[in-house]
């Protein structure tokens, strides 16, 4: 794990991960705007990580580069206090690394498996632990997916490792309240997996309010939440009504 340590401000600082690319981009850099300082999560996207750094660096925003496996077990362990290593402090920790794989449980193979349940939800959990007991207080935000509402039998594996972390979402806004507040947000038709088309007619043509979603939506989610301290154990549909 890449760390660099230096003089910050006194701004609260958030950890998100899988900043470098997508939707984790887009709060990473709403966040910047909203006066924090950024522990940038990446595991592959590192050239992205760094120009999302760099142009960070060139606001008021202190910015720091943590790259780590989350599949890795040693690894996952060491990105919390990495991160305090660098700042002293934590306020706000994003959970938005995903693996995003398409299969039904006829084509689910052991390791596809492994790999969404050790990413989407064993990662956020352990690091929410780690919040929990090295931070002690502060705000969680888990990144979900509307199919969290419905019963979707593709992208089995998917699916099934984000409805545990809804699941976990609430139980840990009821375990760590009131210290912590921990909240999700269940995004719909935002972006499209990076092997399809830009946009898709047939799934626009399901959605309630026919159109496609933007990053804004999401980050507007955000915002929300970190500004509103009376709000835990909620997950905010962003998705125009898909899941429905």
């Amino acid at each position: 794990m890449n760390v660099k340590t230096g003089e910050h401000s006194h701004r609260p600082v958030a950890l998100v991960t899988g900043a470098a690319v997508r939707i984790g981009r887009a709060i990473a850099q709403a966040l910047a705007e909203a006066g924090y300082d950024l522990a940038l999560h990446y595991h592959r996207s590192g050239q992205e990580a760094k120009d999302l750094a760099t142009q960070l660096r060139n606001t008021d925003c202190s910015c720091e580069l943590l790259r780590a496996d989350l599949a890795d077990t040693k690894q996952m362990c060491e990105l919390l206090p990495a991160v305090l290593d660098c700042f002293s402090r934590l306020n706000l920790l994003v959970n938005n690394a995903s693996i995003f794989e398409n299969a039904s449980l006829r084509k689910t193979e052991l390791d596809l498996f492994d790999r969404h349940m050790t990413v989407n939800i064993k990662a956020p959990l352990f690091l929410s632990r780690d919040f929990a007991n090295l931070v002690g207080k502060g705000h969680i935000i888990n990144i979900l997916d509307q199919r969290v509402r419905k019963v979707d039998k593709d992208y089995m594996a998917y699916t099934l490792s984000k409805k545990a972390l809804a699941n976990f979402t609430l139980m840990a806004a009821k375990e760590l309240a009131p210290g912590i507040r921990v909240n999700g947000i269940a995004p719909g038709y935002i972006l499209p997996p990076a092997d399809t088309e830009p946009s898709d007619q047939r799934v626009v043509g399901k959605i309630p309010l026919q159109c496609q979603g933007e990053l804004d939506n999401v980050v507007h989610a955000v915002k929300y939440l970190i500004k509103n301290p009376f709000v835990t154990g909620e997950i905010l549909y962003v998705d125009g009504g898909e899941s429905l």
